[in-house]
């Protein structure tokens, strides 16, 4: 990871999200850089849905690359299901797998738009990916699969529910 310039922090460290966001501000203004590879995620799903990316991405300016990736599970799998598959067995599935197969596409380049902030430019470049792949979009956090769910996230969709009813 030295070698390649990887840009490493703790999310839950604000003084690192801060560091990052100026390290990633100072390597797309060098053009002699290569660009950064960004999994706006946070965590990798079960290949049907885009979940909601984190905007810190979207904040440092710059163009986006979007590029949609869709694995093929007819040959292995290679989504881990890590409640139902311990990751020796997980590792064991794939290294036995006929093939992992991947669909890659490559979008055309995005930019923030004027009167769009951070969280809308990232909510646009999700609806793209999510086009090309075939997914549904999902507007909640990947990583709530780890973590237990905020309670205000519960009311919000506890209202969201009523104002259905």
């Amino acid at each position: 990871m030295q070698t390649s310039q990887h840009v490493l922090f703790e999310r839950s460290e604000l003084k690192d999200r801060h560091l990052v966001r100026k390290k990633i501000r100072e390597h797309i203004a060098d053009k002699a850089k290569l660009p950064i590879l960004i999994f706006p995620e946070g965590t990798c799903i079960n290949n049907t849905s885009v979940m909601m990316f984190k905007k810190g991405s979207f904040e440092v300016g710059g163009t986006i690359h979007p590029v949609a990736i869709k694995y093929d599970p007819r040959f292995g799998d290679a989504f881990w299901n890590s409640t139902k598959y311990s990751i020796m067995t997980y590792i064991f599935n794939v290294l036995t797998s006929w093939a992992i197969v991947c669909n890659v596409w490559y979008l055309p380049p995005m930019v923030k738009e004027e009167e769009e902030d951070a969280v809308h430019f990232a909510n646009r470049v999700k609806a793209v990916i999510a086009a090309q792949g075939g997914m549904s979009v999902l507007p909640w956090d990947g990583g709530l699969k780890r973590k237990k769910v905020k309670e205000s996230f519960k009311e919000e969709q506890q209202k969201k529910y009523c104002q259905i009813i």
